[in-house]
């Protein structure tokens, strides 16, 4: 089967609050977005979290309606030529969003995809709903509310017919390409008690301690000490392996923050060192534990609430909220 999809990606102010979108049908989409970023970013995003989310699925096609001839140009013709100069353009110079392409890069590596241009708002269905998903979490961002994110790529897909599915033959194999170490474009942005992060993180990689003879309580509690860590904050591969792709936190103001927004500022600002005491650590099924802990840090004390969730062998950090004491 072919999973038919448009991407794209809109940004109010170019660069301003940005977002991206890619929809299958109305139970099969997804978006996000930055305070700060690019339409072309957001166009570059929405196809990169499309073969992330269905990477689980490596013998489907993609069939990729985009309307942005920058993005399919940069993926199907420009990029061998940029790799094999070192990223860089025939005039020498850097080229543009060049961690996101890095990504793509990667992430296409042994996947069967094809690009098809349409024209943007232009009445084509599939173009339009991802442009006004795409949309919405620009002005989102635009407007300090929480996004929604969309229901994704997940089991409740996988054997379902997808709207707009092609023929089986609808796509080539695509030029498999060597793997590059994902990284962010995008800096700055506010904080709340984990900082405002980044996108572009390696989610294969294994969790440390994740098996062994230390119990799911203790796993869970090394690594919420491990992510209040500096040097780990610091470091955007390690904190994207530890965030679960659909992280919440309520921050201290009472602001909803996605994973999107969370990684921006960890790299730059990654604050500094903090004391936890933990308090409890529940288990509320086989594969989620409730962890609450106090925090003891230069601005004063709080207390925490995080659900850890195992995805896969992995334990992952779905939603966190802190409070300062008073």
């Amino acid at each position: 089967m072919t999973i038919t999809a448009a991407a794209d990606g809109s940004a109010l102010g170019n660069p301003g609050p940005a977002g991206w979108a890619w929809y299958v049908n109305d139970d099969c989409w997804r978006a996000g977005g930055w305070p700060h970023g690019t339409n072309n970013q957001g166009e570059l995003m929405a196809v990169l979290d499309l073969f992330r989310s269905t990477a689980h699925l490596p013998g489907e096609k993609l069939h990729i309606l985009c309307d942005s001839q920058y993005v399919i140009n940069s993926v199907t013709k420009w990029m061998p030529g940029w790799k094999r100069k070192g990223w860089r353009k025939s005039d020498g110079k850097p080229v543009m969003n060049v961690d996101l392409l890095k990504d793509i890069d990667q992430a296409l590596a042994g996947r069967m995809y094809t690009f098809e241009w349409v024209r943007g708002h232009a009445g084509h269905d599939l173009n339009e709903a991802a442009d006004e998903r795409a949309r919405a979490a620009a002005t989102a961002y635009q407007q300090g509310v929480a996004v929604r994110q969309g229901p994704g790529f997940g089991p409740a897909q996988e054997g379902m017919k997808l709207q707009g599915a092609a023929p089986a033959d609808a796509a080539s194999p695509a030029q498999a390409a060597p793997a590059a170490r994902p990284a962010s474009p995008l800096r700055g942005g506010q904080q709340e008690l984990f900082g405002e992060p980044d996108l572009f993180s390696e989610l294969d990689e294994p969790v440390p301690g994740a098996g062994g003879d230390a119990s799911p309580e203790a796993i869970v509690a090394s690594l919420e000490r491990e992510l209040r860590r500096p040097e780990t904050r610091a470091d955007l591969g390690r904190t994207g392996v530890l965030l679960h792709p659909d992280f919440t936190e309520i921050g201290s103001s009472g602001r909803i923050w996605t994973r999107d927004a969370l990684m921006m500022a960890l790299e730059e600002n990654p604050d500094g060192p903090t004391d936890l005491e933990m308090l409890d650590a529940e288990r509320l099924g086989e594969g989620a534990i409730l962890l609450t802990y106090r925090s003891y840090s230069r601005s004063g004390t709080a207390l925490h609430s995080s659900l850890w969730v195992l995805d896969g062998t992995q334990w992952r950090l779905r939603f966190h909220q802190g409070t300062p004491e008073a």
